[in-house]
């Protein structure tokens, strides 16, 4: 099974509310919930693609040593294994703006659960909820 490495972002606002964005139409798992981040692609860390998906989906700039280690997801679905490592962000530049066309919401750590979301997310939703 091939494992698929992917970065994740809890982006925390001023007022401790976390970023969700919506998986569009079209996307598998479309509809559901997710940290913003994406692949990454041969050559990257985990952090330079965090910073490379940042800019491309939500239009905003944040540098390597405002990420911090929060914790991982390891979730084996049908026909890959996601390793995904889950950062938080308290600082970046520019205004958060969807620019893919999905939905973003900004969420209290206390409400994530009642958002759906893949099954490797789920498993981080306690530990953001204790982290902040």
């Amino acid at each position: 099974m091939k494992t698929v490495l992917v970065s994740a972002v809890a982006l925390i606002d001023a007022d401790g509310r976390v970023l969700l964005a919506q998986r569009p139409e079209g996307k598998s798992l479309a509809g559901l919930w997710e940290f913003p981040g994406g692949k990454v692609e041969p050559g990257e860390t985990p952090e330079v693609a965090l910073i490379r998906e940042l800019h491309e989906e939500l239009g905003i700039d944040t540098w390597k040593s405002c990420l911090a280690p929060l914790t991982f997801a390891s979730h084996s679905y049908e026909d890959f294994h996601l390793l995904m490592p889950l950062f938080a962000c308290r600082r970046w530049q520019g205004i958060v703006r969807a620019q893919e066309g999905q939905k973003l919401a900004w969420v209290r750590a206390r409400d994530l659960a009642s958002y759906p979301m893949p099954p490797a997310d789920i498993p981080l939703i306690p530990v953001l909820r204790d982290w902040l």
